[in-house]
């Protein structure tokens, strides 16, 4: 699958520090990468609706990771997927009678337009679920082999012998270090979050969907022995991360949401195939919300990026206004947040247009401090004000480095990600 085209970033003096992420699962600050090459992965998409402001500050948000990564002097390595099958793709498709391919084919173009505009660098290893179909079915087929899946037969027997296929939760001692959950917590997430801990024939409630047999009218690939259908979407996650990282890599992100039960799965999976590899940390972000809810497609209440563009906003006031807010907090969009934005905006456009100004050294070592903690764009933001303030100062005495703005634009736009 193809990428959007990557933004252009400028060369920064010196080099940032070790990037420290608070890890999900222990709710302590790590280091996210050790090692020269940094590795993340990144979940995608499901392109049935275009991109809202929930999606774009999560991606956003592992850009900043991206961007510190590179500013530190790691080798990156990015991995992501777009799940191109599944129930609400389809059921989209039907509600609206458009073909479910032609729906995702729209729907990821114009998810690609939206972080192009808002300046998001793409992952280096981008695939879709259809494309890895056959890879991820000989993985359901060796965790069968295994014995840590198994097989549930229809009520009627139309499966002839290879019915839908279930993971084995039993056999991974380490389900559970992801979210942190009691079972009771997990039931009610796992029901609420797609899962089926009704169905019959499971060995337990919380077993996830491997391999779905096909039902009519669905859209279905041959999977050998397994019959004809399609993925689920932990494993899909699995075994794309799998091939486009290897085992283990450093962080699984997403937003909150996937904590329980998509990347508690999708790592289970992962370790089961590969002798207890999986992410080394977890890093989620949260949730934005409008009129009292949560952002999300199911409610409707949703603002949307490209809406936002074809009304003329700037995609860096938008970029702006998400990163006013940390990564990891759970905020509420109002139109406030995209004035103040906006001012923002201006006010920094207005500072480096000059020759001259206060000396950057500082200011450049302020973003990458607060960014090394725990990616804190809101101090960041604070930091290029301040520079702002005294650049814009009306006796002129602040403008004594030639070159200060320069430094500061490129500081603003290889970290923060915003053009100036």
């Amino acid at each position: 699958m193809l990428t959007w085209p990557p933004p252009q970033i400028p060369r920064l003096p010196g080099r940032g520090g070790p990037i420290r992420v608070r890890d999900t699962s222990t709710g302590e600050l790590v280091v996210a990468a050790t090692g020269h090459t940094a590795t993340v992965y990144v979940c995608g998409i499901t392109p049935y609706d275009a991109t809202h402001l929930g999606h774009a500050a999560t991606y956003i948000a592992f850009d900043l990771l991206v961007r510190s990564w590179r500013d530190a002097g790691h080798s990156v390595r990015h991995a992501s997927n777009v799940t191109d099958v599944d129930d609400p793709l389809l059921e989209r498709a039907l509600a609206t009678g458009v073909d479910w391919r032609d729906l995702a084919i729209e729907q990821t173009a114009l998810f690609a337009e939206d972080m192009t505009a808002l300046g998001v660098i793409p992952p280096d290893v981008y695939t879709g679920a259809v494309e890895s179909v056959f890879t991820v079915a000989q993985a359901v087929r060796d965790l069968l082999a295994a014995g840590a899946a198994y097989r549930v037969e229809e009520p009627d027997g139309t499966g002839h012998g290879r019915g839908d296929v279930y993971a084995d939760l039993s056999v991974d001692p380490d389900l559970g270090q992801v979210a942190g959950l009691d079972r009771d917590e997990m039931l009610a997430l796992f029901a609420e979050r797609g899962g089926d801990p009704a169905r019959a024939g499971k060995r337990d409630p919380l077993d996830p969907l491997l391999w779905r047999r096909e039902r009519p009218g669905e859209p279905s690939w041959d999977g050998g022995e397994l019959g004809s259908g399609r993925p689920g979407w932990h494993i899909e996650c699995a075994v794309i991360a799998r091939d486009g990282l290897g085992l283990p890599f450093d962080v699984q992100g997403g937003g909150v949401d996937l904590r329980f039960p998509h990347h508690e799965m999708s790592t289970s999976h992962a370790r089961l195939l590969d002798s207890g590899q999986g992410a080394r940390l977890h890093m989620h972000a949260g949730m934005v919300g409008l009129d009292g809810e949560k952002m999300s497609k199911s409610r409707g209440n949703l603002v949307l990026v490209s809406r936002l563009r074809a009304l003329g906003e700037n995609p860096m006031a938008i970029r702006l206004a998400i990163l006013a807010h940390h990564y990891a907090s759970d905020w509420e969009w109002t139109d406030a947040d995209l004035e103040r934005a906006r001012a923002r905006l201006d006010r920094w456009q207005r500072a480096v247009s000059g020759n001259g100004g206060p000396d950057a050294t500082a200011t450049l070592a302020a973003v990458r401090t607060a960014l090394s903690t725990d990616l804190d764009a809101p101090a960041a933001l604070a930091a290029v004000d301040a520079w702002a303030e005294d650049a814009l100062r009306a006796d002129g005495t602040a403008s004594t480095a030639i070159g200060a703005p320069g430094v500061v634009a490129r500081t603003v736009n290889a970290l923060l990600g915003v053009r100036l």
